[in-house]
């Protein structure tokens, strides 16, 4: 059974930091794309960053760039989101998503999220 548990959300004050986990089972995490994403309320679903299957690249919003870090133990099968400076806009849902593309087949599975919140 395919599965991937986020947690580390929490509230947290106008720069502060955070990381996130997401911990996957039942796939073979080391084939896959790693992505984070957030949705805040009465907003569309933002792609926060992206580790390719060795971590050798990563890639981030703009809105997030400079400020968050995107790594991931292929050993421990555990996606991380390092957040740093964070903002009140930042306030979101936050939810881990692995991909696979294969000639056949597309894999894509999702986490439910963890909350963060930026407030004083």
């Amino acid at each position: 059974q395919v599965q991937l548990v986020e947690s580390g959300g929490a509230l947290v004050q106008p720069g502060g930091s955070l990381r996130l986990s997401c911990a996957a089972s039942g796939f073979i995490f080391s084939n896959y794309i790693l992505s984070w994403y957030r949705r805040a309320p009465g907003k569309e679903r933002e792609l926060v960053g992206t580790i390719t299957t060795t971590g050798g690249v990563t890639t981030f919003a703009d809105s997030v760039r400079g400020r968050f870090t995107i790594s991931r133990n292929n050993a421990k099968a555990t996606l991380y989101l390092q957040m740093s400076s964070l903002k009140p806009e930042d306030t979101a849902l936050y939810y881990c998503n692995a991909r696979r593309r294969t000639l056949l087949k597309d894999y894509d599975y999702w986490g439910q999220g963890t909350q963060v919140t930026v407030s004083s």
